[in-house]
């Protein structure tokens, strides 16, 4: 017989009257309150809580997230409430007692893995929340079938879905956030966060987009364009720098699109948000599609051309068959893909573009296939993402007459074997180049920097170098990458203009409250028991 905390809640909402306050109200008095962890009853070392309730906050979260930055910057600050709320974030998921799953619905293997993994997650009895375009664009599924739901544009309220999860409960936020009838660009830039890496900062300028590509999922879960005012976005990139940020990352589903829905564009969102890097640091545009990026050729010229902007951009082309694109309904033709790289090329001389190649879309012919080869020879693209086509569930592209799987392996291996075949970086050994210093590489041999151009470059791990603009001469060079030696006695510059927070540390969280001096400190864990606003405006003078 189930017990009663096994009752399944459709949606949390229905716990609001109507004496509460309404959503908008509700979103504006929260901008002044600080996320608070639970109040813990403090236990000698070693000894384990013993208790015969379930008290959410004391548990550890294992946090894991699939896909593209926008979905790993959704997965930071989900980490980060949480931690703020007292939960424990943990990377070790046999240790925690929850996963929260952030899914990617673009292919069919990202969708297995996380299926597989909530699979996993049950044969381990742990408590299962999931989160990403996947649960978003198809909540009805099967193996989601009584497992709490956090939205794409619910992320700010993932600690109360956590919350009931850890209680038994099974919990859906699924809505949109609207205001005024008109479509929000999702949870506020402010909100707490734990950065995967404290020297990057992953800002998400918009979620959806106005396309509507027949092989696309996502565009299910993210819905149409929605913007962030361009003063919020400059707000959260001045206060990643002051947290020792010394790389921005802009992204979203297409940022060439950003604007078109609140009257304003990308260069002139980019133009005030260069204003606020320090000198050294750098910023990363994200993926944008043609159409879009057309009108703005001249601007995006000169703002590549700015030393503390990343000359790269990732412009997916998809096919080079005119034919294709129709049926894909992407709403460009190869040409203006041509014009765009053409331009940027000739007036960022060096400039990186990246792009997309899906391989075997419905009705792609060996004629249309040759074509896509054709480009590649020609551009030889230093980063391409090739793409074997999965049919997705509910697209158009699903109904559509199929390219027989082997036919589809072929064309994948063929344009694998025609990237592999050329390097693009052999002539630049005995280059001296300027890298930014910011990642680990995956074998933890190196560090890994980026030039001016976003090309990667391995360099000696010496915590010294960490967060910083080095010279070094570049030795050796690989398929995807240099390797450099940094100059003797040349200057090592520090972008940051604030030590960075050190790993798992939460940003975002005011500072202001515990440094007046006629404010005493209150601790987290008796901030912890306020569960509403109107709590802390209660109990904020009775803590003195």
């Amino acid at each position: 017989m189930p017990s009663a905390c096994d009752s399944l809640l459709d949606d949390i909402e229905d716990m609001v009257t109507s004496h509460d306050p309404t959503p908008h109200e509700r979103q504006f008095a929260r901008r002044n309150i600080v996320p608070r962890p639970r109040k813990h009853q403090l236990q000698p070392a070693g000894e384990e809580l013993q208790t015969d309730s379930v008290i959410p906050g004391t548990q550890k979260i294992w946090v894991r997230t699939w896909g593209c930055s926008h979905n790993s910057s959704d997965g930071e600050y989900m980490a980060g409430q949480l931690a703020a709320s007292g939960y424990k974030i943990t990377e070790n998921p046999s240790d925690a007692d929850l996963w929260l799953l952030n899914s990617c619905t673009v292919k069919n293997p990202a969708e297995d893995h996380f299926r597989n993994s909530i699979k996993k997650a049950q044969e381990q009895n742990k408590k299962v929340v999931v989160a990403g375009c996947v649960p978003q664009a198809q909540p009805r599924t099967e193996y989601l079938k009584d497992l709490s739901i956090i939205g794409v544009q619910q992320i700010d309220r993932v600690v109360e879905v956590v919350d009931e999860a850890i209680k038994g409960h099974s919990v859906r936020l699924l809505g949109q956030k609207k205001e005024k009838g008109k479509r929000l660009g999702g949870a506020r830039l402010d909100l707490p966060k734990i950065r995967k890496n404290p020297l990057i900062e992953i800002i998400s300028i918009n979620t959806g987009c106005l396309n509507a590509c027949t092989y696309c999922k996502t565009k299910h879960a993210r819905g149409d364009l929605a913007s962030y005012p361009i003063e919020e976005l400059v707000e959260r990139a001045r206060q990643s720098f002051q947290e020792g940020v010394c790389e921005i990352w802009l992204t979203s589903e297409d940022t060439g699109a950003y604007g078109r829905d609140i009257g304003t564009d990308l260069p002139s969102l980019l133009w005030e948000l260069v204003k606020e890097i320090p000198e050294g640091a750098m910023l990363r545009l994200g993926m944008t599609n043609p159409p879009y990026i057309l009108e703005h050729l001249e601007e995006m010229v000169r703002i590549l051309q700015h030393p503390r902007v990343y000359a790269f951009l990732h412009v997916p082309v998809q096919s080079a068959s005119d034919s294709v694109l129709m049926d894909m309904k992407r709403e460009y033709c190869c040409a203006d893909f041509r014009r765009v790289t053409d331009f940027l090329q000739e007036r960022v001389p060096g400039i990186t573009i990246a792009t997309d190649i899906i391989c075997g879309f419905p009705g792609e012919t060996d004629e249309d296939f040759e074509q896509t080869m054709e480009l590649v020879r020609q551009y030889r693209f230093p980063s391409l993402f090739i793409n074997q086509f999965y049919p997705r569930p509910g697209t158009p592209a699903a109904k559509m007459e199929q390219v027989p799987a082997h036919m589809k392996k072929q064309r994948t291996k063929e344009l694998s074997a025609l990237f592999h075949s050329y390097k693009p970086y052999d002539h630049k050994i005995g280059e001296r180049q300027r890298v930014l210093v910011t990642e680990d590489s995956f074998d933890s041999q190196y560090y890994v920097a980026h030039n001016k151009f976003y090309e990667q470059v391995l360099v000696p791990k010496k915590p010294e170098l960490k967060g910083k603009m080095v010279e070094v001469d570049i030795y050796e060079a690989g398929k995807h990458y240099m390797k450099g030696r940094p100059v003797e006695d040349a200057q090592v510059f520090t972008p940051s203009i604030a030590q960075p927070l050190q790993k798992g540390q939460v940003s975002g969280l005011p500072q202001s409250l515990f440094s007046h001096p006629h404010v005493v400190p209150i601790p987290y864990d008796f901030l912890s028991s306020w569960n509403t606003e109107d709590d802390i405006l209660k109990n904020l003078f009775s803590c003195f």
